[in-house]
């Protein structure tokens, strides 16, 4: 269903000729979590561990799950989700480590489809 919703984001927020961009990705996860705000800093390319998380969420109120976001094109949502680990992204949410959710996006140039896996960080 995130999937899903990230398609229809995506072609809200993209002309035909930047849909292929990641830029146009971010605006659309944005887009998708624009409640998000209320909630959340959400700040792109963030530094963190071996180099930049696409998208972090950081929670206003502790209770919420921290965020990060690794996007991927032509790949698949499995191997965003190893980059956060190998690279350390989570090590600049040392203290959300008990409640943060790491999430990988995989966009399809060709078919314009999205693939979505989320799961909950471990230590």
């Amino acid at each position: 269903s995130v999937a899903a919703a990230l398609d229809r984001a995506h072609e809200e927020v993209s002309s035909i000729k930047s849909y292929n961009r990641e830029s146009s990705l971010q605006a659309a996860i944005i887009l998708a979590y624009y409640t998000a705000k209320t909630k959340y800093t959400i700040i792109q390319e963030l530094p963190a561990g071996r180099g930049f998380a696409d998208i972090g969420f950081i929670p206003i109120n502790k209770k919420d799950p921290a965020i990060l976001i690794e996007l991927k094109c032509n790949h698949d949502a499995d191997t965003a989700i190893k980059q956060i680990k190998n690279k350390n992204y989570p090590k600049v949410f040392e203290n959300y480590l008990d409640n943060l959710l790491l999430v990988g996006v995989n966009y399809d140039k060709t078919t314009k489809v999205h693939e979505c896996v989320i799961e909950k960080y471990r230590k």
